[in-house]
C-alpha cells in the first residue's frame, strides 16, 4: 500500500460507497492455495497468533506496524500479550510497535462501549497503550470521515506500510462473507485502500452481538448511538493485499454459526482466471481476497470446519 502526498489516494465513487483509491496498487492473480490450520482451542489460536507477531518481530529491525482485529478473532491473543505487557518481558517488543485499527462505525464517539478503540483498550490493558511506540485508531468523531481517513492512510505510509495484518471473517447472506467491512456489492477493487460505506442492518447487527458475545461492557446509550452511525469507515483490498503478511483467526462460530456456510464458500470457490469475471466473484464475495495474498496464515476452530468440508 502507497499513499504518499505525491500519489495521494482519488475519490470513487460506487453507487452510495466511497472508496478512495491508490494509483500504485497491483492487479493480482489466483494461483496461491490458501490453506488454514485446525486448532483445539480459542486459547490455541491465541498462541499461535502471538507467536506470529513474534517471529515477525523476530525478522524484521526496526519498527512493526500491526492492524489490530475487533470482535472475538483475537481476545485470546490479547488476553496473553496484557499479561505480558504487565511485566517487562515484552517490552522492547511493544516498543516497536505501530499499532492501528482497521474499520469502524461512525460518527460515533471514541468512548462508545461498541467502539473498537475501547474494546481494544479493555482487553490490551493500560500498560500495553502507554509502552507501544505510537497508537493510530480510526478517528468517528468528525464532521469529515473522508479527510480523516485520508489522514490515516497517510500516517499508516509514512510508517512504511503494513506489516502484519490480523483478519477475520465475517458472515453475509447467501453464504457470502466480508473482510474488515468490505461488503458484497460495495464496488471495492484492488486499487481501492480504504472506503467510507453505508451501514447495512447486517452488519450492525453483527458489530453489536459480536462485541456482546466478547463480553464487553455496553450501556443502553452506547448501543443507541451505535445503532444510529450511518457509516463504516474501513481498509480496503490494496490495504489487506500490500500488507506484509495476514494473519487470518475464526474462533467465534458457536455464537456466529453464519460462519459455517460463509467459510465453506471461501475454501471451496474456484477462482476465475479472467479477470472481468474474478472481479465480480470478488464484489459478490469479498472474503475471498484474502485468497489472493501470497502470504498468509490462517488458524480455525473445528466447529468451523466440521460442517464446512
Amino acid at each position: 500500500m502507497r499513499t504518499s502526498p505525491q500519489l495521494a489516494p482519488r475519490r470513487r465513487m460506487t453507487g452510495q460507497n466511497v472508496w478512495l483509491e491508490s494509483a500504485v496498487a497491483e492487479a493480482r492473480t489466483p494461483g496461491n492455495e490458501y490453506k488454514f490450520e485446525v486448532l483445539d482451542s480459542e486459547d490455541a489460536v491465541g498462541d499461535a497468533m502471538l507467536k506470529e507477531l513474534l517471529d515477525q518481530a523476530a525478522g524484521k529491525s526496526g519498527d512493526i506496524n500491526v492492524i489490530l482485529l475487533g470482535g472475538r478473532g483475537a481476545q485470546a491473543m490479547y488476553r496473553k500479550i496484557r499479561a505480558l505487557a504487565e511485566t517487562s518481558e515484552i517490552d522492547d517488543l511493544l516498543g516497536r510497535l505501530n499499532v492501528f485499527t482497521q474499520d469502524a462505525l461512525a460518527p460515533m464517539r471514541m468512548a462508545n462501549g461498541l467502539s473498537f478503540v475501547r474494546d481494544f483498550e479493555r482487553l490490551l490493558g493500560d500498560d500495553f497503550f502507554s509502552k507501544v511506540k505510537s497508537f493510530t485508531p480510526m478517528l468517528t468523531e468528525t464532521d469529515d470521515l473522508e479527510t480523516t481517513l485520508v489522514r490515516y492512510l497517510g500516517r499508516l505510509e509514512d510508517l512504511g506500510g503494513i506489516d502484519l495484518f490480523f483478519l477475520g471473517l465475517g458472515p453475509e447472506a447467501n453464504s457470502a462473507s466480508h473482510l474488515c467491512y468490505i461488503k458484497p456489492g460495495s464496488g471495492a477493487t484492488y486499487k481501492d485502500v480504504a472506503g467510507v460505506i453505508p451501514i447495512s442492518e447486517s452488519i450492525l447487527e453483527h458489530h453489536i452481538s459480536k462485541f456482546k458475545a466478547g463480553g464487553s461492557e455496553i450501556s443502553e446509550t452506547d448501543e443507541t448511538e451505535c445503532r444510529a452511525a450511518t457509516h463504516i469507515l474501513t481498509l480496503g483490498p490494496a490495504a489487506i493485499l500490500g500488507a506484509r503478511k495476514i494473519v487470518q483467526s475464526i474462533v467465534d462460530a458457536s455464537t456466529a454459526p453464519a460462519k459455517v456456510d460463509s467459510f465453506a464458500r471461501l475454501i471451496s470457490t474456484a477462482l476465475s482466471n479472467e479477470p472481468d469475471k474474478l472481479a465480480r466473484q470478488l464484489d459478490e464475495n469479498p472474503g475471498l481476497w484474502i485468497r489472493l495474498h501470497k502470504n498468509v496464515k490462517s488458524f480455525v476452530l473445528s466447529d468451523l470446519v466440521n460442517q464446512s468440508i
